[in-house]
């Protein structure tokens, strides 16, 4: 009976959206409040609907009842806890539930938190939403419903992939669709201005804090499915160019050119156009990446589904919402004001520059990870494009966006000082070109390049303290005054900064550790050892182990360095009894900001094994930054300015004045 109410929770949720994508819209072109006003109290009962469906799954998932066919195919009554709550968005049909609970998440905080918007603006908004929710549902209940029960219930589940029994697994979904999805409110904020046929400032500033949430939610979750790859799959790597890889990054690139552009919007009125242009894009290609991962196009680790009916009913919604977004706006992006001019060297101009660079490189990408299928599509012909054209293309197209980020915040807007700039930012570049090159010499040379290329890293950090420096006027006032100004700076600015710093770390990271990273395969058999990094490797022997539902087989290897024994790695390889499944668990020990990681290999006749060991210097940069660029956003939002439905403060009334002399008392 639960299982029903769940059901039946998604058809009431189909209906309420429904309603919802169709009274608001009326009643905003009748001025009609009552009709608007649907658009937040539906909103609210749509997530309202959705917690409860998905809430029912998550239910089934923990007590194991098999007779629900996504469970029995998703789970199994040994498997840990942790896992039964991560198997719920762990196969197709979970995740696509995944993606509407927090899609209406996002509908329910506009209605609950835009108490400060136009209402008509806010019940198009909405009603855009629920376009969004009407179409999953539908994809849902036809196609992918999770509730679909068995007669008679199986004994026992057929477990979870082996693969996404993991922590990252457990946390990596969520992350990555609140991003994935946060962007379909800068989405429908850009539908309803076209509708409207109205743009200005102010829509700036209500788009840009959903735009930073989203960005920040997607730059974890990004980071976070790198790391997952990085030590789950076992081949020392933390970024293969996968096409599903790409379908993340694409977003993520295409938002960082949303926020640039829609901070040059509510400063200074212009990119108006190409701001609404970027939201639609923006979330097209999250959409675009739903398709990649659930049509069967695509053969990855990531991939969920690979039922052609399924990926033509997204193809479907594909095509609806993104064709008709670009039509809308062919339509109206015309009669739309256009913004203010300003001179090519000024902040707006370097802005200019960050957007046209992301999106070439996002364009780029695209090209890369659509034209095999595009090709194999038309001629049959089959091709793979891979690390050597991304690596190429998109890393020569960031190498002057790198050198151009730390002049952006020295520029003045409309018109800028370039000179100014650079007398602002010499000392910090020669400081960071000497950084790279300490750090060249520590790792023993290498190309001469390699001192530019780690320089690089070094700039993005310390511009982002240039940036502080500079606002604070550290050198034209006194410490003291100089302190009290950098404390008062707002929130945002530290967000800036810290954005920026995270990406020089984040540069630093990759460099490094693709310059300097060593790997050596070897057979090693019980009491030899292998050196890599300044380390030394002693493979000790196997031990047999067991888990909740697997059984294991784990080599132990003792770390030396200068003789001295330092710890211990171990590295295992499993057998899933359910699924009769192999993985392999790769051993890390972190040092610092660097870390050893063995995987094992197969047997050999001598009583050996195959191990790779690799030594990654700095290799905890690539994701440390991604955190920090992450906490930079959250620290911007922060601010007051940029809170959605933030009341403005309300001027202190003003006390009547004292009279100068008693009033006369009235005669009686």
């Amino acid at each position: 009976m639960i299982i029903e109410i769940g059901h039946y929770a998604l058809v009431l949720a189909l209906a309420t959206s429904l309603l919802v994508s169709v009274l608001p819209m009326i009643g905003a072109r009748r001025g009609d409040t009552g009709m608007m006003q649907v658009a937040t109290t539906g909103s609210l009962m749509l997530f309202g609907l959705v917690v409860i469906a998905f809430a029912v799954l998550t239910w089934a998932y923990v007590v194991s009842d098999f007779s629900v066919m996504n469970v029995w195919e998703n789970s199994h009554s040994l498997m840990p806890l942790i896992y039964k709550y991560s198997g719920v968005w762990g196969n197709h049909e979970g995740s696509m539930m995944l993606w509407l609970l927090i899609l209406t998440l996002f509908s329910a905080m506009v209605a609950a938190f835009g108490r400060n918007l136009p209402e008509t603006l806010k019940a198009n908004v909405l009603a855009v939403q629920s376009w969004i929710a009407t179409a999953f549902l539908i994809f849902i209940l036809f196609t992918s419903n999770p509730f679909t029960r068995l007669n008679p219930a199986p004994a026992e589940g057929q477990d979870l992939n082996p693969v996404l029994q993991d922590l990252g697994l457990a946390v990596h979904p969520p992350l990555l669709y609140l991003g994935y999805v946060g962007f379909s409110v800068c989405f429908s904020f850009a539908i309803a201005a076209l509708i409207e046929g109205r743009i200005d400032a102010a829509w700036a500033r209500w788009v840009r804090p959903w735009a930073l949430a989203a960005w920040c939610f997607l730059t974890v979750g990004i980071a976070m499915g790198s790391y997952w790859a990085y030590y789950e799959l076992g081949w020392g790597g933390w970024w293969f160019w996968d096409p599903v890889e790409n379908a993340s990054f694409m977003p993520w690139l295409a938002g960082t050119a949303l926020l640039h552009s829609a901070l040059v919007m509510e400063k200074r009125e212009a990119l108006k156009i190409w701001t609404v242009l970027l939201a639609i894009m923006t979330f097209s290609l999250s959409l675009l990446g739903t398709f990649l991962v659930r049509s069967g196009v695509l053969t990855s680790v990531h991939a969920f589904a690979t039922d052609p009916t399924r990926g033509i009913f997204i193809l479907c919604i594909l095509a609806f919402f993104i064709g008709g977004a670009f039509i809308l706006f062919a339509w109206r992006a015309p009669m739309l004001k256009s913004g203010g001019l300003f001179a090519p060297i000024s902040r707006e101009g370097s802005l200019v520059l960050n957007n046209l660079i992301l999106t070439v490189a996002c364009a780029t990408v695209l090209t890369g990870t659509l034209y095999p299928l595009a090709l194999e599509t038309l001629t049959g012909e089959k091709i793979s494009v891979g690390a050597p054209f991304f690596d190429m293309t998109f890393g020569l197209l960031m190498l002057p966006l790198l050198v151009a980020v730390p002049f952006g915040p020295m520029l003045a807007w409309k018109r800028g000082d370039l000179l100014g700039a650079l007398q602002r930012l010499y000392v910090f570049a020669a400081i960071s070109l000497a950084a790279g090159l300490v750090f060249w010499y520590i790792h023993n040379g290498g190309p001469v390049l390699a001192i530019f290329a780690l320089a690089l890293g070094f700039w993005g950090m310390l511009g982002a303290v240039a940036d502080l420096w500079n606002r604070a006027q550290f050198g034209k006032q006194k410490t003291s005054v100089a302190f009290r100004r950098l404390v008062g700076l707002p929130r945002s600015a530290f967000g800036t900064a810290l954005a920026h710093f995270g990406l020089g770390v984040t540069v630093l990271g990759i460099f490094s550790a693709s310059l300097y990273g060593t790997e050596a395969v070897v057979d090693l058999k019980p009491g030899a050892t292998v050196s890599t990094g300044g380390y030394e490797l002693t493979f000790t022997g196997m031990k047999d182990g067991a888990g909740p539902n697997y059984t294991e087989q784990r080599g132990i290897f003792t770390v030396r360095r200068g003789g001295n024994v330092i710890g211990e790695i171990s590295s295992s390889k499993r057998l899933f009894t359910a699924r009769r499944q192999a993985t392999t668990e790769s051993g890390i020990r972190t040092y610092g900001l660097s870390q050893l990681y063995v995987s094992l290999g197969d047997a050999t006749n001598g009583g050996g094994m195959v191990v790779r060991v690799w030594w990654k210097p700095f290799i905890t940069c690539i994701w440390g930054g991604a955190l920090v660029m992450m906490f930079g956003g959250f620290v911007s939002l922060s601010d007051r300015r940029l809170r959605v439905g933030a009341p403005s403060r309300k001027a202190k009334p003003v006390k009547p004045a004292k009279p100068t002399r008693p009033q006369m008392e009235p005669a009686e």
